[in-house]
C-alpha cells in the first residue's frame, strides 16, 4: 500500500466518523421525526376525604403509603396529577398553599381531578377549605436530579 491510499482511508474513517455523529446529533433534536418520542412525564396520586370520629381526614389510595393526612411527594418539571375523592358525609374541597389550585366543593361520593405543574422546591401545606382553612397535611417539592438545570443539547444527553 502506497502512503497516499493510507492518507486516504484514514480521512474517510475521520470523515464517516464526524458524518455519524452529525446525523446523530440532527435526528437525535428532533429534526427528522414529525411527533417527540418521549411521553410526558407526571406523577398521580389518588387521595379520600374521609370523616371519621367527627373528624376529617386524607387518605392516600394510589401512588401513596395509606397513611391518615401523608406527605404528598412529586418533583420539579413534572406534572402534578391528583384525584381528590370525598368519601366523608360532608361537602370537603382541597386546597394547595403556594400554588393556589383547589378542587370544586365535592359532595360525599363526588370526585375532582387537578393538576399543578410545580417549578419550584419546597413544602406547601393542603387543607381542607369550607368555610375555614383546615389543615390537613403537606406536600413536597423536590428536585430528583441535578441535571435538570443542563440547557440545550447536554440536557437532551442526560
Amino acid at each position: 500500500m502506497q502512503s497516499n491510499d493510507k492518507i486516504l482511508i484514514i480521512v474517510a474513517l475521520v470523515g464517516g466518523m464526524v458524518a455519524l455523529a452529525v446525523i446523530v446529533g440532527f435526528i437525535g433534536q428532533g429534526n427528522v421525526r414529525h411527533v417527540t418520542i418521549f411521553w410526558p412525564e407526571k406523577v398521580e396520586h389518588t387521595i379520600i376525604f374521609e370523616d371519621i370520629d367527627g373528624k376529617t381526614q386524607i387518605r392516600a389510595i394510589k401512588g401513596v403509603a395509606g397513611d391518615v393526612n401523608p406527605t404528598l411527594l412529586s418533583r420539579t418539571s413534572f406534572a402534578y396529577v391528583l384525584t381528590v375523592i370525598n368519601n366523608g358525609t360532608t361537602n370537603h374541597r382541597l386546597y394547595i398553599e403556594g400554588f393556589n389550585v383547589q378542587t370544586d366543593l365535592l359532595e360525599p361520593g363526588q370526585q375532582d381531578i387537578i393538576t399543578i405543574y410545580p417549578n419550584k422546591e419546597g413544602e406547601f401545606a393542603y387543607y381542607d377549605k369550607r368555610q375555614d382553612l383546615m389543615p390537613l397535611g403537606k406536600i413536597k417539592i423536590v428536585t430528583v436530579v441535578a441535571s435538570d438545570e443542563f440547557q440545550g443539547i447536554w440536557r437532551d444527553l442526560i
